[in-house]
Order: C-alpha cells, then sequence, then structure tokens
C-alpha cells in the first residue's frame, strides 16, 4: 500500500496504518488508559464510546480505492500516443516526454491484460537498517514497509486524504475535528495468521509514545495525538489534543502486531538486539499486500504476495496485488545500476542528471527501456550544525552560500536539467512565497564581507581564515559529510574548491548511508550534504524546523528560531487554505534569511523503466508516494 507521509531523499512513502478482524478475548475488549507502560503521553480516561457518540456531532469522511480514482481521472484524459508508439520514441523534447508518460501511465482495460505470475525488480543503492516500520529512516525502508504494511489512510496524487478502501469501512470525524473514529474491515489477518485487530492501532500508538523506543521519525505527528482508544475488535478512535488543520495527517503512523511485540518490549525496548528481534528483522509479521521471503544483505529483499491479503474463505475480497513478487535489489554504484537497467535484469531505477543526458540516448538502452521525467517536491542541501561554533552566526552561512559556485552546479554537474532552489517549498506548490525570492550566486566579495564581521580573517598569515572563541585562536577548518555516492561526492568537492578561495579549508568525507543517517541524527558532524522529499502537508516541516525536533525529530542541523516555532504553531490552527499559505510562506522567508542550510537544487525526477512495465503515473513525489503509485504498475501477458 502507498501510505506515505513524510520521506528521505527517494523519499518515499512512509508509513502503513491498520484494520482489524474479531476475535479477541474480553480481557482486550478496551485498551485500558491505566497500561503500566512507559510513555510520552499524560494519563488519560477516554469517555465510552456512547458518551462519544452522543456527544462528537460526527461527519462522515471518504472512504475511498485510489485505483479507482485513477481509473476515473484516466478515463477522462485522452492519451496522447499507444503503447507501442511510445516504446518506439526516443525521449529528446518535452512532447515526447508527455506522450511516453500519457501511454506508458495507463492502467489495463481489462484485468485479462495483466500478467499475475509476473515479478518485478526494483533498484534500491542502500540496504535497510531494519525492517521494522516504526525504526524506518531509509527509501528502502519506506519501501518495503509501504508493500508490507496495511494501511488505514493515503492520499492521491494531489495530497487529498482518504480512508483506504481496502482495509476501513468506515470513517467518521467530529465536527471540531478533535476525534477520528475509524471502524476496520473483519478481513485482514496478520502474516502468521492472527485477526488483526484494533487493539493493534491502540498499542502502537503507545508503543511509539514510549520514550525508550527509538522511534523518533515517526514519532513526530504521531506525538500530536491525546491518545489512541480500541473500542472493540473494529472500532478505533483518535483522540486529538486540540483541533488542528494537520490532524488528519497525525493519525497515520505504522502498526506493528500486539500479540508479537507487547511481551518484548519491556525486555529490550530498542526492538534489535533481543533474540526474537534479530528473528523477526528476517522474518517480520505483516499484515500488507506482500510479506519478506528472503533477505540478502547487502544483495536484495524479496517480497512475495500474501494470498490472505485478497482471499477470504475462498472469496476474493480486496483487489489482487499486481505482481507474484517484488524483489529490491541493491546496487549502490549508479553505473553499476544502469548496467542491469540496460541487461534486463532490473524494471526500472531512478536516473541521475548524467545518465539522463550522457548515457541513456543510445540503442543499448532503448532496446530493452524507457525513460520519463517530471518535476519532483525534493530539495538538495548544505546542513550547517548550528550549534557548532563556526556556524552559529547566520552571517558565516550566509557566506557559504555566496561562496557556491551554482552556475557549475546546475549547468555542469546537473546538465541544466534542475532548477536552483530557493527554500524549503516547490515554487509549484500553495505555500511557496507570493514574493519574489532571489537565488544565490557565487561571489566571494559578499562571502569575505560577510565573514569579517563575523570576526573570521587570517590573522597570523597562514592562508586560512581564523577567529578567537573561547579565549583560543581557531581555524576555519570542517569536515562536509556526504553519502559515497559520486555525484554527491562531486557537490561537495565543488564546495571544498570554492571555500579554498576564501580561506577556508574543508575536508570532504563519504560514508555509508546508514553511517551518515547514524551522525546527523545523534548531531555529531558539522556539515553535511542532504535532501529532503515533501511531506503530504507543510506541516510535517515541523519535524525539521521547530525548535522541539532537536531532540524529538529531524531538526539535524539544531535551528532554533522562537518565530519559526511560533508561525507553524499558527498555520497548523488555522483552516483557512489562504491564510495558511501566508504562514507558510513567512517560515519560508525567514529560514532563506537565516539559511541553516545552503539550498542547492529542486530535483527533477528522472526514471527509466523496462518496456514491459507500465502503470507509471508522475505526481509532485515521482511515480511513488501516494495513492496509487506503485500499486498501479502492471506487465501485461505475453
Amino acid at each position: 500500500m502507498d501510505t506515505s507521509r513524510n520521506s528521505f531523499l527517494a523519499l518515499a512513502a512512509l508509513l502503513a496504518l491498520i484494520a482489524v478482524f474479531p476475535g479477541c478475548s474480553d480481557s482486550e475488549k478496551a485498551d485500558s488508559s491505566k497500561d503500566e507502560v512507559k510513555s510520552l503521553v499524560e494519563p488519560f480516561d477516554p469517555p465510552t464510546l456512547e458518551e462519544l457518540d452522543a456527544k462528537a456531532e460526527w461527519e462522515e469522511m471518504p472512504v475511498l480505492d485510489s485505483m479507482k480514482l485513477m481509473q476515473e481521472r484516466q478515463a477522462k484524459e485522452e492519451p496522447l500516443a499507444t503503447y507501442d508508439e511510445a516504446i518506439s520514441l526516443k525521449n529528446n523534447s518535452d512532447e515526447d516526454n508527455a506522450k511516453i508518460l500519457s501511454a506508458m501511465g495507463r492502467g489495463p482495460k481489462e484485468e485479462s491484460e495483466i500478467d499475475y505470475d509476473a515479478v518485478i525488480n526494483r533498484h534500491v543503492s542502500s540496504d535497510m537498517k531494519s525492517t521494522n516500520p516504526l525504526l524506518g529512516s531509509s527509501a528502502i525502508e519506506f519501501e518495503v514497509v509501504g508493500q508490507t504494511s496495511f494501511g488505514l489512510f493515503s492520499f492521491d496524487w494531489d495530497f487529498n486524504p482518504f480512508a483506504v478502501e481496502a482495509t476501513v469501512k468506515s470513517w467518521h470525524s467530529s465536527k471540531d475535528r478533535l476525534y477520528d473514529k475509524v471502524v476496520i474491515r473483519d478481513d485482514l489477518v496478520w502474516s502468521d495468521g492472527t485477526p488483526i485487530t484494533a487493539h493493534d492501532v491502540a498499542f502502537s500508538f503507545r508503543t511509539i509514545m514510549n520514550p525508550s523506543v527509538p522511534a523518533s521519525a515517526v514519532r513526530s505527528g504521531t506525538d500530536q495525538l491525546r491518545w489512541v482508544e480500541a473500542y472493540d475488535d473494529h472500532t478505533v478512535v483518535f483522540f486529538h489534543k486540540e483541533s488542528l488543520a494537520s490532524n488528519v495527517w497525525n493519525v497515520n503512523y505504522p502498526v506493528i502486531p500486539k500479540h508479537v511485540y507487547e511481551s518484548l518490549i519491556d525486555k529490550d525496548p530498542s526492538l534489535q538486539e533481543d533474540p526474537q528481534f534479530v528473528a523477526l528483522e528476517n522474518e517480520p509479521i505483516v499484515g500488507g499486500p506482500y510479506k519478506m521471503t528472503s533477505r540478502t544483505r547487502d544483495r536484495e529483499v524479496v517480497l512475495s504476495r500474501r494470498e490472505e491479503w485478497y482471499m477470504k474463505d475462498g472469496k476474493q475480497v480486496r483487489p489482487k496485488p499486481r505482481f507474484k513478487e517484488i524483489r529490491f535489489q541493491i546496487i549502490r554504484e549508479p553505473d553499476t545500476a544502469l548496467l542491469s537497467l540496460k541487461k534486463g535484469d532490473i524494471d526500472e531505477m531512478g536516473l541521475n542528471s548524467e545518465q539522463w543526458s550522457n548515457q541513456t540516448s543510445g540503442d543499448d538502452f532503448y532496446e530493452k527501456n524507457t525513460k520519463v521525467t517530471g518535476p519532483e517536491w525534493t530539495y538538495f542541501y548544505f546542513g550547517w550544525n548550528t550549534e557548532n561554533p563556526l556556524f552559529k552566526d547566520k552571517r558565516v552561512r550566509q557566506a557559504m552560500s555566496w561562496a557556491y559556485n551554482y552556475d557549475e552546479l546546475i549547468n555542469n554537474f546537473l546538465h541544466g536539467l534542475n532548477r536552483q532552489s530557493v527554500g524549503i517549498f516547490h515554487p509549484d506548490s500553495w505555500m511557496f512565497p507570493k514574493e519574489e525570492i532571489t537565488p544565490y550566486e557565487q561571489n566571494f566579495e559578499k562571502a569575505v564581507a560577510l565573514l569579517k564581521e563575523a570576526g573570521w580573517e587570517d590573522h597570523d598569515g597562514d592562508g586560512i581564515l581564523d577567529k578567537e572563541i573561547g579565549g583560543k585562536q581557531v581555524p576555519f577548518e570542517f569536515t562536509l559529510l556526504c553519502t559515497n555516492q559520486p555525484r554527491s561526492v562531486k557537490m561537495c568537492t565543488l564546495m571544498k574548491a570554492n571555500l579554498e578561495q576564501i580561506g577556508i579549508r574543508c575536508s570532504v568525507r563519504p560514508q555509508e548511508f546508514t553511517v551518515l543517517m547514524d551522525k546527523t541524527l545523534n548531531h555529531k558532524f558539522q556539515a553535511y550534504l542532504g535532501g529532503w522529499g515533501t511531506g503530504a502537508d507543510p506541516s510535517t516541516a515541523k519535524n525539521i524546523w521547530t525548535t522541539n525536533a532537536i531532540k524529538n525529530g529531524r531538526n539535524y542541523v539544531s535551528y532554533e528560531n522562537p518565530k519559526i516555532d511560533e508561525l507553524f504553531y499558527q498555520a497548523e490552527r488555522e483552516f483557512d487554505r489562504d491564510k495558511q499559505a501566508e504562514l507558510y510562506s513567512q517560515i519560508h522567508q525567514i529560514l532563506w534569511e537565516d539559511q541553516p542550510y545552503t539550498w542547492l537544487f529542486y530535483m527533477n525526477g528522472f526514471h527509466g523503466f523496462n518496456k514491459d512495465v507500465r502503470g507509471y503515473v508522475w505526481s509532485p513525489r515521482g511515480p511513488f508516494g501516494y495513492g496509487p503509485g506503485f500499486d498501479h504498475l502492471w506487465k501485461a501477458v505475453d
């Protein structure tokens, strides 16, 4: 299920949610608010369901099938080319791109066209750190969770939220938006055969809010819930702390099986070290369309379709997943991955700008594949640790931005295919400022002047700027971290060369992705190269920029500004879209002034697909990471 809330880089698709089945014992009938567990949640005595129904003034909310939504959309769209015409094209123009996307994005006219025995081989550039959905932090983890977990909620290509028809019978919100009541379908089971119940949902909330559990990424947003109560096997109510425009997104957290984890968490709240958790890493108990059947570290993760997902007592109860197997091929080197795509060993991969421009234009590529592109609301940046004495002063951070050669980055490294970034929101988004944002350009004179204002000069004549800090003369030297991907190293090496020209010594240190994630999460860096994909709602950016997110989120650069905190606070409490847009616009402008990041570029998405693969439709999150996203892909019978 493509049910994502927030993503990192590829970024994908986050998380999965819930469903239910009858059959728990009387002792489980109401999840007690007095459970003896560690919690970041204050004690709460929920009302009875009868009391809640009497006062809530429930309003019916949409329960939809994203595949049907896509079918309805495409029924209104005239294809710009046939399949045969599209696979004969080379993508050399915007017109070619539009034709390929239009034709290759179509769903099947009849179910009989789908090859349900097909296998799809997907490319990922790094291995999973964990298969536990509570611990996910990378693209492959979110992609795997998106297929192995079941979801209560999703959103379409325009970020319109809805409850998922495959798992939800009904969804109601109170008129004051303080409560959401979901009745879950009764035909879902975990992969070990145990019924999925509303008690799993309530238990997962308490687990996420256990401070001993390392679930900081998924805790953001979930921590805005006051409580989650399972009133019976089917009915779960989400209690919100207050009426917020973003409440609909805060219920979208991952769910784990209570019967598996409840007895283990007190023993090992890390969810990783106990032998039973180690075993679960290799054979996780899941509730989604696919289960993990094989995992070879640093090589491959194999998911197999679960018959019990779509069949119940010999009857089909929901759409059959379109692939028999999904194989995630872990190939770290982009050139090696592209060679695998050309050979037909993988069916899809994200392309970088060098590959798009210079390595996918020949017959060796088009013999088996085609390619498409589209804008994505994703940006890349250099992050400056504002707690580090070197980067506390915003004038220094501004100087870093004036020093960089954006022309070299955009027109040489990126082949003119991406636009320079001017802040956290994409210019095509509704929250981007109406006022013009002036991009930085390389200007050593301005950079040097700002550094001088901040006290950085070459006092000892050794060619390196220095400054007295804590009674000692400190040279301006720092380490810039990045992944070991060639393009990342290249972008950082350019910054190193630029800074050398103004007396700053920068060392570039490539890292394994998991190592880089650990260092940034724990603020153990001076500077790093990173990227963020858009969340489904701009309020999710508070997990990156508010003071609270320094310790409990992804504010890796430790940026702190009470005005930003206040604006996020106001925006979440504003239901008028135009007024919300103005508040988010102010956030954008303040951050642009303070430059906790040096924003580099917005990433256009470039993707290569085997010609056998169809059904990919572009969104601001690329071809995946929304509903239906990946679920819409298919291969035709021969």
